[in-house]
């Protein structure tokens, strides 16, 4: 008896491809085959970057915290130095968000530990 092909199953498989590759350019969004490698690599990059959006937000923090110590005469490592010694529970996030939008909050802080 000759194998029968479950079509019903592989064009939904490949409808599902070609609507989440909706929005591409060209034969990536229409062409199965290349949609289908497309969205896999996309797949690989959504991983990847889940990863480096930590470190990219990490870099922009000490950044940012680092700008606002030199104003009040210290560096990044000098301030997070006296801060740990001191005991403050303050992450770089939320030090960052300080140095921010509420300078006068930070500049206590410094104070603080100075």
């Amino acid at each position: 008896m000759p194998r029968s092909s479950n079509s019903v199953a592989s064009r939904a498989r490949k409808k599902k491809i070609l609507s989440r590759t909706r929005g591409y350019w060209g034969a990536k969004k229409n062409v199965y085959t290349i949609a289908k490698n497309t969205y896999e690599k996309g797949l690989k990059y959504a991983y990847r970057d889940r990863k480096t959006k930590k470190r990219n937000f990490r870099a922009l923090w000490i950044q940012r915290i680092n700008a606002a110590a030199r104003l009040h005469d210290m560096s990044y490592s000098q301030l997070m130095n006296k801060i740990e010694n001191k005991g403050i529970l303050l992450n770089r996030k939320v030090l960052a968000d300080l140095a921010m939008n509420h300078p006068d909050a930070f500049k206590e802080v410094v104070n603080k530990v100075k």
